[in-house]
């Protein structure tokens, strides 16, 4: 009998094409809406994760200053040096490394071809902290960290429009007025939070604090933290020894910040996770305007049908029958809808993905949800309709006209 039902349920939505179109309308909005914005909800929370993660994990960032949107008037703070770095690997427990940076910018050339990139000086620490595997090449050694040496990693980015794709090893470029040995090529990184990671030239930091920023600042410090220990424990120690070094007594507020990347990418992770769930809900209330176009339309084909009802009541059928009938044909229309939607929504996220710069995946699981919340509201909305298209006398239902 489910069957017979549901091959004139099918027989109807035929009859009436375009009605049925538009009265589903609402559905494969709800339906395409929803399961994009989670979809490309999640796709962004993954490639927030992602860029964190590039960061390394169990990583906290040093920098002067009291950090975005805090402080006013006055000098700026003092920068950092080689000691202090030194002082929180040695003194602090639980920390694996320290990295200290200082950065520049220069244009870097090679036989004609000129590219201009930031040069990051740093330790060998920092590919302890922060693992950046090589594609080609070696690390500088201890000795050449030590002298100073002009030697340099350069970063995929780098490599691509200075040397087009061939071997850099072992070659020299120019960096303003800096020649530079070309020792190893990093691998890609990709997009971070502060725009491409793979634009850089990493040089030891004491070739960079002469031959570049002409000074022995240190700008940032990487700290490896061991995960045996609590991050925010070290983190108080490096607090507390870092205000004793740059003679920050009484209430005096702290002149540097530290960053937790495990901190960060939990915030990001849940502000995304929280949007995505706004938008998701906001999209879900086309779900109920398609489950009020449904009932709509179903009320105007009980009206239409009513003769054919009565006749179904007058020769047996009795009132089950015919509200099984009408159920099935909103649950028809709805679910149509949802297949429509979910389709809509693998096209839409196919051309957003790329723009978005996130990766494209098919979420099994919220496209059945939101399959299966189309045919409830098919059955909620189609409920009333049905049962008012069963209560219908024969005899007042013959005489209509």
């Amino acid at each position: 009998m489910l069957g017979t039902t549901l091959i004139l349920a099918l027989r109807s939505i035929r009859r009436h094409l375009l009605r049925s179109f538009l009265t589903i309308l609402g559905i494969v909005i709800g339906v395409g809406a929803v399961v994009t914005m989670v979809t490309l909800g999640k796709a962004t929370t993954a490639a927030v994760q992602q860029q964190i993660s590039a960061l390394g994990s169990n990583i906290l960032q040093i920098r002067p200053g009291q950090g975005f949107g805090r402080g006013g008037g006055g000098p700026p703070p003092p920068p950092f040096k080689t000691a202090d770095a030194d002082a929180v690997a040695t003194q602090i427990a639980g920390v694996t490394a320290v990295a200290p940076q200082t950065s520049s910018s220069a244009t870097a050339i090679y036989e004609g071809a000129n590219w201009s990139t930031t040069i990051n000086g740093t330790t060998s620490a920092f590919l302890t902290v922060q693992p950046w595997p090589l594609t080609a090449g070696r690390y500088w050694t201890a000795a050449e960290q030590e002298a100073g040496k002009s030697v340099c990693l350069v970063g995929n980015t780098v490599r691509q429009n200075l040397f087009r794709g061939d071997d850099p090893i072992g070659k020299r470029i120019r960096l303003g007025n800096v020649s530079c040995d070309v020792i190893g090529a990093l691998s890609t990184r990709g997009q971070g939070g502060f725009g491409d990671q793979d634009d850089v030239v990493v040089m030891p930091i004491k070739t960079v604090q002469r031959r570049f920023v002409g000074n022995d600042d240190v700008r940032v410090m990487l700290v490896g933290v061991d995960s045996d220990y609590q991050s925010s424990a070290v983190q108080a120690s490096i607090s507390a020894l870092l205000r004793e070094r740059r003679h920050l007594t009484g209430g005096r507020d702290d002149d540097f910040n530290i960053f937790d990347t495990k901190q960060i990418s939990d915030t990001l992770t849940g502000t995304t996770t929280l949007l995505t769930r706004i938008v998701a809900a906001v999209a879900a209330i086309s779900l109920v305007v398609g489950g009020i176009g449904i009932m709509n339309i179903m009320l105007v084909s009980v009206t239409e049908r009513t003769r054919e009802i009565g006749i179904r009541l007058a020769i047996g059928a009795v009132a089950r029958e015919v509200l099984l009938q009408f159920l099935v044909e909103a649950v028809a229309l709805s679910c149509l809808g949802g297949v429509i939607g979910l389709i809509l929504a693998q096209g839409v996220i196919l051309a957003l993905s790329p723009l978005m710069q996130v990766q494209w995946t098919f979420d099994l699981q919220i496209n059945l949800i939101a399959f299966a919340i189309s045919a409830v509201i098919g059955v909620v909305f189609g409920y009333f309709p049905a049962r008012r298209a069963a209560a219908l006398n024969p005899i007042d239902a013959l005489r209509h006209e």
